[in-house]
């Protein structure tokens, strides 16, 4: 795979054999002709910019692999384009700042798509602080190795089996991060990891998972809701995840009001 040709026809295969698309599927979705299609994979005809966009968008695939697209035809990927990406990341950045200073005072995050933790409000820093966090980057990290943190969440093996669900399925729509495989097969090999996810599920669940803690005698119980930034063309920004924690009885908000008093 030394030359683009060489590199962007196994590539555009690979992803039209994940959609379980034939090439007359995927030429209709992306407005082109079989045969050309066909020419594109076997590598005896090189794909314009243009075409790889409506390839991209037919295979619904993440920025990061758009770009792995691109550069694999010998174009620049799109994350490049500093023109317009520092002021969008700009607007971006301040946008969450505000969320996670709106949503005090419960806790809040914004993390990448590995859960590296990029920043946290003040309740979110306290509150880790507080339940046995270590300061571990890695918010997943944090949860499932041994320690304080873990101890102190009552339904540890439910909530690592939903974590590493997650974590799964975002490796499994980036098929070449790496770091996402190496991090899913780390926290496999973590004590008691293993044994958590291989659990069925009870009968009946609720309709949302809810983290149990049990901090200083108090029972705090939190849901999340996750947001991403939508219609991103950028694997930066693609790669964003806000992550808002919000109390699901009223001893747990008056727990963090008190906390924030």
């Amino acid at each position: 795979m030394n030359r683009p040709q060489d590199a962007f026809g196994p590539l555009l295969k690979s992803w039209r054999n994940r959609r379980r698309l034939s090439q007359l599927d995927l030429a209709l979705d992306a407005g082109m002709s079989q045969r050309h299609l066909s020419f594109l994979e076997t590598g005896r005809s090189m794909p314009s910019r243009y075409a790889i966009r409506q390839i991209c968008e037919a295979l619904d695939m993440p920025a990061a692999e758009q770009d792995m697209m691109l550069m694999s035809a010998g174009f620049a990927p799109q994350s490049a384009d500093a023109a317009w990406s520092a002021d969008v990341r700009h607007a971006v950045e301040a946008s969450i700042e505000h969320v996670l200073k709106g949503h005090e005072p419960f806790p809040a995050v914004s993390v990448d798509r590995i859960w590296n933790l990029q920043r946290a409000n003040e309740t979110a820093q306290r509150f880790f602080a507080i339940a046995g966090g270590t300061g571990q980057p890695n918010l997943l990290r944090e949860v499932f190795a041994p320690g304080a943190l873990r101890d102190n969440i009552r339904n540890w093996p439910e909530v690592t089996r939903a974590l590493f669900r997650l974590l799964d399925l975002e490796v499994a729509r980036r098929p070449h991060d790496e770091q996402g495989q190496t991090l899913l097969t780390e926290l496999k090999d973590l004590p008691g990891v293993a044994e958590a996810i291989a659990e069925r599920p009870s009968e009946h669940p609720a309709p949302v998972l809810s983290i149990e803690f049990l901090i200083n005698g108090a029972e705090l119980n939190l849901f999340s809701l996750i947001a991403t930034v939508g219609m991103s063309m950028d694997a930066t920004l693609d790669d964003l995840r806000i992550e808002t924690l919000l109390p699901a009885d009223e001893a747990t908000r008056e727990w963090f009001c008190a906390l924030g008093r």
